[in-house]
């Protein structure tokens, strides 16, 4: 089962508009007579859990009760690329994998749909479990308890150059030093950015991705948490980047663009680095595909 990484937000978009990443986690899951046996490798190795806290097997666990399935044991095979708490969606990879993994040892039972309500409760939002199932950028909303989306595709020669701190940031922590109210004139920024970001993103303008992407109801808060946020940023436009914004609750910080990405990609990390934060820097294409089941091709014995 591949699963590829998700940038949530996109700036505006908080907690209902993602994006999903050509970066992918692995999440291998087989049926044991009894037992549980988790094996971890890459990003995380030192701080997964290989017991049943492990959210994989959680979420696994959680859709064989949904669709009345006993697997007996489980031994799940984690190959990990997305980096953890940095804001690039290790975490809806892992319930997304965990789902529709155990979705296919219990027989396909439930549908995309129910997957992606079963995700978002696991999660606490659907930001990040949408792309992450779907592929794709997808818009979308809880009503009811029921998840409504739309799934775009993205703009073709959109490619996204991401700086990855050297440190982690978790999603409560990002959460907690944001404020319970904001003003009238904040939240009318807001709605005019996101809307206008859905509209230039499906007609393919990214000329106004820059104004798009502007935010006032979390990065600005944020910013205390990541140093030489605003520099990066900063930093990124004057490179070239259409647009640019903090990856999720953060620390990573993406940038999206149709050309100069190497560029754009180096200096966002050589300005962290000016502020004191190691970074790594990749250039990442969307991924029009979500969660997927990979065909594992055995040597002969």
């Amino acid at each position: 089962m591949q699963v590829p990484a998700t940038t949530a937000n996109l700036g505006p978009g908080f907690d209902c508009l993602g994006m999903a990443l050509k970066f992918y986690n692995i999440v291998e899951m087989v049926r044991l007579s009894s037992g549980l046996v988790i094996e971890v490798h890459g990003e995380g190795v030192q701080d997964i859990a290989r017991d049943e806290s492990n959210v994989v097997y959680r979420a696994a666990m959680y859709l064989f009760k949904q669709a009345g399935f006993d697997p007996g044991g489980l031994r799940i095979r984690l190959i990990n690329h997305i980096p953890v708490t940095r804001g690039l969606g290790s975490s809806a990879s892992a319930i997304v994998g965990g789902l529709v993994a155990a979705n296919i040892l219990s027989g396909n039972k439930l549908s995309y749909r129910e997957l992606l309500t079963m995700a978002s409760q696991l999660e606490g939002h659907p930001d990040n479990v949408a792309p992450a199932l779907l592929g794709g950028i997808v818009i979308s909303t809880t009503v009811e308890g029921e998840i409504r989306y739309v799934k775009i595709d993205p703009p073709p020669g959109l490619k996204v150059a991401v700086a990855i701190p050297d440190f982690h940031l978790s999603t409560r922590a990002a959460r907690e030093v944001l404020p319970q109210h904001v003003s009238m004139a904040d939240a009318v920024f807001n709605l005019g950015r996101v809307a206008l970001l859905v509209a230039a993103l499906q007609q393919g303008r990214l000329d106004l991705l820059a104004t798009a992407m502007e935010d006032r109801l979390h990065q600005p808060y944020r910013a205390s948490l990541v140093p030489g946020m605003k520099k990066v940023l900063a930093a990124a436009r004057l490179a070239g980047a259409r647009g640019v914004c903090l990856s999720g609750a953060g620390p990573s910080i993406i940038a999206l663009a149709d050309s100069n990405l190497e560029l754009i990609a180096r200096v966002m990390k050589d300005t962290f680095r000016e502020s004191g934060i190691m970074a790594r820097a990749l250039v990442l294409e969307p991924s029009p595909v979500g969660a997927r089941a990979l065909e594992i091709k055995t040597k002969p014995s």
